[in-house]
Order: C-alpha cells, then sequence, then structure tokens
C-alpha cells in the first residue's frame, strides 16, 4: 500500500494551494478516504473525509474554504483538497488517510505527509 501526498508549501494568507494524495495497492474506489493535520505542538485533528458513495465531510473550521474530491480510475487513483482562502491557523502537516473494510476487518493507511504552511 502506497499514499503518496504533494503539494504542499508556504503561501500568503488568503492564498491557495491543492493537495493531492496518490494511493496504490488497495481497492481504492471501495475505500474511505480522508485528510488530517497535525499543528505544530498540538494533536492530530481530522478535516475531511469523502465516502465511497461520495458522500462528503468537513471539520467546521474549514467548510466553505476546503474542497475535497476523489478520483477513482484505475489508472489515477487520487484524492484532493482544494484549499482556499488559507489562514495562519491552517498551517500544519497534512496527511491522507484510507480505510479500507475487508470482510470484518478493517485497515487504516497513511501516506507520510505534507507540510502547508500558511504566512508572509
Amino acid at each position: 500500500v502506497q499514499l503518496v501526498e504533494s503539494g504542499g508549501g508556504l503561501v500568503q494568507p488568503g492564498g491557495s494551494l491543492r493537495l493531492s494524495c496518490a494511493a496504490s495497492g488497495f481497492t481504492f474506489s471501495s475505500s474511505a478516504m480522508s485528510w488530517a493535520r497535525q499543528a505544530p505542538g498540538k494533536g492530530l485533528e481530522w478535516v475531511s473525509g469523502i465516502y465511497a458513495s461520495g458522500t462528503i465531510y468537513y471539520v467546521d473550521s474549514v467548510k466553505g474554504r476546503f474542497t475535497i474530491s476523489r478520483d477513482n480510475a484505475k489508472s489515477t487513483a487520487n484524492l484532493h483538497l482544494q484549499m482556499n482562502s488559507l489562514k495562519p491557523e491552517d498551517t500544519a502537516v497534512y496527511y491522507c488517510k484510507a480505510t479500507e473494510t475487508l470482510g470484518r476487518k478493517t485497515y487504516d493507511y497513511w501516506g507520510q505527509g505534507t507540510q502547508v504552511t500558511v504566512g508572509t
């Protein structure tokens, strides 16, 4: 299983970034996908999730600013997070997570993270 995030970087407040997570090694199309983040000195915070059905959820602090999407094509299984109107408090390492259910067991897979820094 591989989850490889990309798209992080330094952006000014009010700016935008688009994170991507390239997925392989598991059944992406039937897995729940999500983004979580960890700010400096803080715990892990769930940000957004998208189920195989297409149902989407966001934490209140990013609603209206972030948009999650997924591309289920076998050759380009990707998860995206479009982040607009970024704020300094969005600064964190962003992680991609997959949750795959096989029979009665559930497996969680994580990427290595990508740094997002919002500042001048």
